[in-house]
Order: structure tokens, then sequence, then C-alpha cells
């Protein structure tokens, strides 16, 4: 590990494995019976690293994992992960044979895209396994059934395609789109819809092995909710839907803390402008430090004179603007800043805390974009136990 210690001297993001055990083990005492878990690891993990992530959520027991595309769910294939894989959005129906080679369950997302994809698999021979996606409020893709008025109907079309040659129909599911808020009457709505399609087509003679709907929000607040499967996310990594369950659901361990170094320190007089247009000038005579860290890094321009970081255990704000591969602090407050020192962009310094969170608030954004917006040049380092196991490293893999 002293030559990968070397290479993340500049900015690192640090993942602590055992940690997503610990959400996993959490999530998995709320559950009842034999309801699985499906970790969604999409977007590269949420930035913490799609293959470490993924085989660690298996080994803690998590059943099935849930991919954006199928590109992410071929890279976890090539990586040796064997769990069921779900693509949890539409795929060209051309890519039928590659779904069946990599063992890929594919969503249907509609009448029309079922017909292609039945249609390619014939020609492929090939069979495959696929979950439909019931629209019951969210308006992105999925059988559309806003309505009470809508089930009938749409309860038919997808019988329909469940009848259909070369796809066998394993599971189906919808996604809420308000499960964060307080006010849980949409959430309630949009489950009512689910369960009155799933009994109509039951009444035909089709049913599911797995119905699901709750994503991470929806584990926590509805158990009557989880039914065969819930698909956490953010959760999983240690991070809450929104700032208000933090406190309505405590215990949940952030993975991932983002460090970088101090390069250089200077003092400089009262007046002088920092960083690029200007924006800061220094009130008083101030001490300085660069660190390597920018937008280009996802530690985006918005946190320019607003952000903070913490060194020593202590927090220092941003002065000036925040640069494509640098950003300038001032540590006058800070004692013994020097070159190398380490700097926690966010997570945990000592009995100080930074959390993803309070920089998403900064911004006016939330948890899931910072984490996701870690740029693919910052090196991940994997820990167990407080111990480095692993690297990820995009640019020298």
């Amino acid at each position: 590990m002293e030559e990968q210690a070397k290479v993340l001297r500049r900015t690192w993001a640090e993942i602590h494995l055992d940690r997503l055990t610990e959400n996993v083990c959490r999530i998995r005492c709320g559950l009842q019976g034999d309801c699985r878990i499906m970790g969604i690891v999409k977007a590269d993990a949420y930035g913490h690293g799609a293959v470490p992530v993924a085989k660690a959520l298996c080994r803690a027991g998590v059943e099935q994992l849930g991919v954006s595309n199928l590109e992410e769910a071929i890279q976890l294939r090539r990586a040796g992960v064997d769990v069921p894989i779900l693509v949890i959005s539409y795929t060209p129906p051309e890519e039928a044979a590659r779904l069946a080679q990599y063992r890929v369950v594919q969503t249907v997302v509609s009448a029309e895209h079922a017909r292609a994809l039945s249609g390619a698999a014939v020609a492929a021979g090939v069979q495959l396994t696929v979950h439909i996606k019931l629209d019951t409020g969210m308006a992105r893709v999925g059988f559309l059934c806003h309505e009470e008025t809508e089930v009938s109907a749409v309860a038919r079309e997808i019988a329909d395609v469940c009848r259909l040659p070369a796809l066998c129909a394993e599971g189906i599911f919808t996604h809420f789109a308000a499960a964060d808020e307080p006010d849980d009457a949409f959430t309630q709505r949009q489950f009512a819809l689910f369960m009155r399609v799933i009994d109509t087509l039951a009444q035909d003679g089709i049913t599911f092995s797995l119905r699901h709907c709750c994503n991470s929000a929806a584990t926590l607040r509805f158990p009557q909710m989880h039914l065969d499967m819930v698909r956490p996310g953010i959760i999983l990594y240690g991070l809450q839907p929104d700032g208000w369950m933090n406190d309505a659901y405590p215990g949940y361990l952030p993975a991932l803390e983002l460090k970088t170094t101090v390069s250089m320190v200077k003092d400089l007089q009262a007046s002088v402008p920092v960083s690029y247009n200007r924006t800061y000038y220094t009130p008083a005579p101030k001490r300085v430090a660069v660190v390597p860290v920018g937008y280009a890094d996802g530690y985006v321009r918005a946190l320019s004179n607003r952000g903070e970081m913490l060194i020593n255990g202590q927090r220092v704000p941003v002065a000036g603007r925040v640069c494509m591969d640098q950003t300038i602090l001032d540590v006058t407050a800070v004692p013994s800043v020097g070159e190398g020192t380490v700097v926690t962009v966010f997570g945990r310094d000592g009995a100080a805390v930074l959390s993803a969170d309070e920089i998403a608030a900064w911004i006016g954004t939330i948890s899931y974009e910072v984490v996701c917006g870690i740029n693919k040049r910052v090196p991940r380092l994997y820990f167990e136990n407080g111990k480095p196991v692993e690297q990820l490293n995009y640019i020298l893999p």
C-alpha cells in the first residue's frame, strides 16, 4: 500500500467498506420474512466505485444489484459479480443477445418496448428475464398509470406483454416520487395504484415472484410496502434521502470521505486579491493554503467564497473562486499548517465533521449529487477496519 499512498497524495476518496456492511445490516434489521435487498450501484455506486462496492455488498448479503444501463451491468459481470443484476431503465431491443450473454435482467418500460425486445430475443435465439416497470407518479419510463381509471387497461396491456415469447416476466415494480417528503399522501396513492394493478393481473392468472417499490426513503418509512424486495440506494452509502430524515433514522454511517493535501502556504497582506476575478480581497493580513482540489475533481465552483474544509480538526473557509484544479483556503486561525498537511474536504477530522449534506445545502442541491460528482481522476482508496485494502485508480488502473 506504500506505492498507493504515494499516488494518493494529491486528492483522494476514502471508502470504508465495513460501514457499507453495517448499513446493510441496519437495512436488513428493518425487513420482515424473506424480503430481499437489491443494492443500487448505478452511477459508479454513487461515486464510490461500482466494482469494489458491489463485491462488498454481496459479501454483506445483498441478494441482487440494480444498475442504470447495460454497460454498468457488463462491468460488474466482467469483474466476477454473479448475483442477479437488473437494468432499471431502458435498453435498446437490439441488445437482447448481450442481455442474455451477461445474464442481465431487463426492465420493460412499455408494450412497444416489450414487443421489440421479444422480437429481438426470438431472432437471437435467447430467453430474457424481465421486470415490468409501472409509472404510478414519476412520469418517467414505465406503463402509465396515474389514475384509478387507468388500472384495467394497463393491466390488460401488461398481461399481453407477459405472454410474449422469449420473455420471462419475473418481476414488477414502480418508483416513488416523493417518499422522502414528510407528507406521505402521494406515496400512499402510488402504492395503492401499484397494488391495484398487481391484484388485477392476479385475477387474470398473472403473478410475479418479485414485487418491489421501495427506494431508500420508503425502505425506512413504510415497512408495509416492502413486499418481496426493497431497492435501497443512498442509505447504503450512509447518507439520508433528505435532511429531515437524519434525526428520524440515525445510525447510518457515511462510507466516503474526500481528502486532499496542502500544496503551498503563503502569507498575504491586507487588500490582496485572491483567485480568479478578484471576488475576494484579504480584509486583513492572512495566511492562506492552496489545496489541489477543484471543480474538475467534483468540488464545484458554486462553493467559491462559501465552502469550508477541515484542517487539524478545525473549519477553514474557501477564499475566492474555486479553480478547475485548485482551491485556496484561509488558514489564519489554524496553526502548524504546512505543505503536505491533510485536508478533509468532507468527512471526519478528529471530533469535527463536515458532511456531504452540508456541502449540498451550501449550493442548493442534494448529497447524491455531491458524491456522484467526484471525478474519475480522484483515486478511491478502500478501507476495512481502518486499514487500506484496495485502490481504484481510473487514470492509472
